[in-house]
């Protein structure tokens, strides 16, 4: 289900579109995220009330994670994760990218696996004791 130009919208903000599209859960960790230079408009760092196009390409870094992409469709609210799908293609090579940082975090994680049990208060002292160099 396509999103392009709902009611006519041509454009809208960038905090909004990054909420509709579901890459924040909220217009204020979109504008914080804007603000802090996690996200660039056709090369540009630009401010949370910049007007987004179709056919605009950006930049997100959300977390470990880094999206390029282009703006395909725009919305007046938000919708379900499928349908917000539509309003971006992502770059294949950004795709590869993300898919390759997620298969080196798994093999991280088989590396160093999760203790069986807590540790009880004496392995808490040798550990915090092994720590401090006592």
């Amino acid at each position: 289900m396509p999103m392009h130009k709902l009611n006519n919208v041509t454009q809208m903000r960038l905090d909004k579109w990054l909420w509709c599209a579901r890459f924040y859960r909220t217009r204020a960790l979109a504008s914080s995220a804007v603000n802090g230079g996690k996200v660039h408009v056709n090369g540009e760092r630009v401010k949370p009330a910049h007007s987004v196009r179709i056919g605009d390409s950006m930049e997100i870094t959300r977390g470990g994670e880094r999206y390029a992409i282009t703006v395909r469709g725009l919305s007046l609210q938000r919708g379900p994760a499928a349908s917000a799908q539509h309003m971006y293609l992502e770059t294949p090579v950004s795709r590869e990218i993300r898919a390759r940082h997620a298969e080196l975090r798994k093999l991280a994680a088989l590396a160093s696996p999760a203790p069986q049990r807590r540790p009880d208060k004496k392995s808490r002292r040798l550990i915090h004791r092994f720590k401090q160099g006592l």
